[in-house]
């Protein structure tokens, strides 16, 4: 029969595998790619008048003459260094505490403890806000009983600081506690046993078996709760509006406004680029700090 003694035809896997990765390649190109390159394009031009002109740097010199991008920066970093380590702090604390055996009901403090995580993130800034409204909000009327006079949350600026770290912290303590409480049960019984037989106590454990163990962990939650606060933008829309007298005004919030308010978009594609820039900064200094030395 013709071709009877022809050899069978074989696929090559790399180049079937290509075709299978090309669909995931093209809405990384369109959609990831292609809208990074063309804010880094964007950044270089300014519009005025409805004529736009090539500035070049112009728009990040801009930036160091914006009152409001250090004001904005300033509240970022108190956030920053305020709201990370109490978050983490916390969830370190809930996690080895539902991590004890001795703990009844473990698996349902772990789930109300994360149920915040997975609340949109409307709602529950919407909620805070009747919350601590100034006027009949549950905060103020609790705070009425024990004798301590109405505190006006969301129009004092030290105090918005203070709603807007709370409802953060609120929200993201249970997403952290899950991913250490993982850390934990991770580490071997074996070195748990051998401090007891050492005769370490239950801080000495915690302190050179826990933490030394948890330090990959401690780095993870450390750098995306670095970046998540230098990207807020959801609690201090909704509870504040970035007030009062940009108290809380946060980058994230000032591109916005300057974005889709001003349409300003050559210098809100900058201001991007600047947050972008500082994030890699701070959690590349995050992991040298936090990395085990050798």
């Amino acid at each position: 029969m013709p071709g009877a003694g022809r050899r069978p035809r074989r696929l090559d896997p790399g180049r079937a595998g290509r075709w299978f990765v090309l669909p995931a390649a093209a809405l990384l190109v369109f959609f990831f790619a292609y809208p990074l390159l063309a804010s880094l394009w964007q950044s270089l031009f300014r519009t005025e008048a409805g004529v736009t002109q090539f500035v070049g740097l112009g728009q990040y010199a801009r930036l160091f003459a914006d009152p409001l991008i250090a004001k904005s920066l300033f509240n970022a970093g108190l956030i920053l260094i305020v709201q990370v380590p109490l978050m983490i702090g916390l969830a370190v604390g809930l996690a080895y505490l539902l991590n004890q055996s001795w703990l009844r009901f473990r698996s349902g403090f772990r789930l109300l403890t994360f149920l915040p995580a997975v609340t949109t993130l409307v709602a529950y800034a919407v909620v805070f806000r009747v919350l601590l409204a100034t006027d009949g909000g549950a905060v103020n009327q609790m705070l009425g009983v024990v004798g301590i006079a109405p505190i006006d949350w969301l129009n004092n600026e030290w105090w918005a600081r203070v709603a807007v770290i709370a409802a953060v912290t609120w929200r993201w303590t249970g997403y952290n506690m899950v991913i250490i409480l993982a850390g934990l049960q991770s580490i071997p019984p074996e070195l748990y046993e051998a401090a007891k037989v050492d005769g370490a106590g239950r801080w000495q454990t915690f302190w050179h078996i826990v933490l030394p163990q948890l330090r990959p962990v401690l780095i993870f939650t450390g750098i995306t709760s670095t970046i998540g606060a230098l990207q807020l933008f959801d609690e201090n829309f909704i509870l504040t509006g970035g007030g009062p007298s940009d108290a809380t005004l946060t980058p994230v919030l000032y591109l916005y406004k300057v974005g889709f308010r001003q349409f300003d978009f050559g210098y809100a594609s900058a201001i991007a680029w600047m947050l972008v820039l500082l994030t890699a900064i701070i959690a590349i200094m995050q992991f040298r700090l936090m990395r085990e030395k050798p």
